[in-house]
């Protein structure tokens, strides 16, 4: 079926992305539009770790790896322009498989074009790795200098800042893609984050948060508690 799919141009793929100037400030992140830095263009309001850690260890947040004067990248990708009308036609033919093994190749394939996409945006458009050369095993192991934090994944919980990541990028316009009420990302092969370049920068997980912390979230988001509590239920 991958065959067909590059043979055939059953699918295409599109993407999206933006390096900022930027500052960490507490919790947050604010992104500027200008490098000056006087027009905040989008602030992406984080979590902090907030269990209790072994000796020697800290309770860490994103905006721990964003310095004063600093940069932070955006993307947005998808490999799902053109999937709905093939499945349709796989369901038509009551050939659930092959529709289920579609739906799982684009998902590949959008992982893969956003793996590559970093590579770029290291290598090339932010270059802070210019000098980059790792075999796929230390690609795939994520050998690399920087992480791209996906908000709904472990560090970045907040499936709302998708919200503000693609009015930033103008992800419907600029890549085709769109967000339900529920912050899903349309296509369904998409996917989106942001890129953190500080050499020390770590994927980590929030499993819980206290009153205190979703209070003050839900200020920083100007979110009512209700709906702070609904987004953030599974920490809680």
């Amino acid at each position: 079926m991958l065959a067909s799919i590059v043979a055939e141009n059953w699918l295409t793929a599109r993407a999206v992305i933006g390096l900022y100037p930027a500052r960490g400030e507490n919790e947050d992140i604010v992104l500027y539009t200008d490098e000056s830095r006087s027009t905040e263009g989008a602030r992406w309001v984080g979590l902090r770790q907030q269990h209790k850690q072994p000796k020697g260890r800290f309770n860490v947040a994103l905006a721990d790896y964003v310095g004063d004067k600093d940069y932070v990248g955006a993307f947005a990708v998808t490999a799902g322009h053109g999937i709905d009308a093939r499945v349709a036609e796989f369901e038509a033919a009551h050939d659930d498989y092959s529709a289920i093994m579609l739906k799982s190749l684009a998902d590949r394939l959008a992982e893969a074009a956003a793996e590559w996409l970093h590579l770029q945006v290291r290598s090339k458009y932010w270059g802070y790795a210019g000098e980059e050369a790792l075999t796929n095993d230390a690609l795939i192991a994520e050998k690399y200098t920087g992480i791209r934090p996906a908000p709904g994944y472990p560090a970045c919980p907040d499936h709302t800042a998708k919200r503000e990541l693609f009015a930033l990028l103008d992800a419907p316009a600029n890549a085709g893609m769109g967000l339900t009420e529920s912050c899903a990302m349309t296509p369904a092969a998409s996917v989106s984050g942001f890129y953190i370049g500080h050499p020390a920068a770590a994927y980590f997980a929030i499993p819980r948060i206290g009153r205190d912390q979703l209070e003050d979230w839900a200020r920083r988001k100007g979110m009512s508690i209700k709906d702070a509590e609904y987004w953030l239920a599974p920490l809680l």
